[in-house]
């Protein structure tokens, strides 16, 4: 094939992939928005799965429902929950095997009332749900990968150009100029849109949540502190070291709570879809990571599951403060926005 040809299909190719890259990229992050309906959207688009779980079990220690003694042991003293959330931590503290603190924040974060928070969210284009983020960070990844090999193969391609026409001088277009601007060009796009692709929360989603804070403000329980302010806003000294500690447990855990969330995964995929048949249930599917923005810790199955993450950013917006969960955590503390690290275990939760 002659060189010209080629770097004319270079220049379609790297076109056509990236026009489709940023085209498919904007209308997953498009959605009817609206606002945020309760305190656990809120807290699930600042920081995922795990910030929701954080602020529910802060607020059931606080008034004194539930009790965390000794080495992170959950016991109920008053049965009582006041939002979904809350009833998914009763529920699984009764099938908890010891009541550990950092096994339950996990069974919570993959419970199907807690990853419904975030399909809600998705499907109002307040998020952007857990597959439309691998399928986009996967087709980037690639472009990014061909547009750099592309660059020495051109560099060779130029050398056999030149031995053919025994020196440059008497060469038309060097082969690797030409095709130069393609590959950088696709470089630059596919580099932008997998850092976009990291960010779960839309912009509907965090006009959303800003004003969600501020027609909320003069709210100060405990709860309410956690879902802005992740677990470095626990009021309580000993609770906040507790959740933490869970937090780092959970990290640390990532193999085997990945291994264990792909089943998880698959069950909770199976149970959302009435009438699904029992071999139907295990198919593995993605879900909710624990820190929005980026991706995170719920130990999805089908890859999707996260280490620790942080930020509020586009969806498993990052927990603060120990780690969080959806993604590459962010310490200190944000919403699962500050990066996703897909694929890592069930990443911490926020603090």
């Amino acid at each position: 094939m002659p060189p010209n040809v080629f770097a004319v299909l270079v220049y379609l190719a790297v076109g056509v992939s990236s026009i489709l890259l940023v085209s498919g990229l904007a209308k997953a992050r498009r959605g009817p928005g609206g606002p945020v309906h309760d305190l656990m959207e809120a807290a699930f688009l600042n920081g995922g799965p795990a910030r929701a779980v954080d602020a529910a079990l802060t607020a059931m220690v606080t008034d004194g429902r539930l009790m965390i003694g000794g080495p992170g042991i959950v016991a109920v003293r008053r049965p009582l929950a006041r939002d979904h959330v809350e009833r998914a931590v009763l529920d699984e503290l009764t099938r908890a095997p010891s009541g550990a603190l950092h096994d339950l924040r996990i069974a919570v974060m993959r419970n199907p009332a807690v990853q419904e928070i975030g399909d809600g969210l998705a499907a109002r284009g307040l998020m952007i749900a857990p597959g439309e983020v691998r399928r986009w960070k996967t087709w980037s990844t690639w472009q990014l990968v061909l547009c750099l090999v592309l660059l020495p193969v051109s560099l060779v391609a130029t050398f056999v150009q030149y031995a053919f026409h025994e020196g440059f001088a008497d060469m038309p277009f060097p082969f690797v100029v030409a095709v130069l601007p393609a590959c950088l060009a696709g470089v630059v796009v596919a580099a932008v849109c997998s850092s976009r692709a990291r960010r779960r929360v839309s912009a509907a989603g965090h006009r959303a949540a800003a004003e969600y804070r501020a027609a909320q403000a003069h709210r100060t329980d405990a709860g309410h502190l956690v879902v802005f302010g992740g677990l470095r806003a626990v009021p309580d000294p000993v609770l906040q070291a507790q959740l933490v500690a869970a937090a780092r447990l959970v990290r640390a855990g990532g193999a085997r709570t990945s291994r264990a969330g792909a089943r998880a995964g698959a069950r909770i995929g199976g149970g959302g879809h009435g009438g699904a048949s029992d071999s139907a249930a295990w198919v593995p599917v993605a879900v909710w990571c624990a820190a929005s923005s980026g991706g995170g810790g719920c130990g999805g199955a089908g890859g999707s599951s996260c280490g620790s993450g942080g930020g509020c950013s586009g969806g498993c917006g990052g927990s603060s403060g120990g780690g969080s969960s959806c993604g590459g955590g962010s310490s200190g503390g944000s919403g699962c926005g500050g990066g996703s690290s897909g694929g890592s275990g069930c990443g911490g939760g926020s603090t």
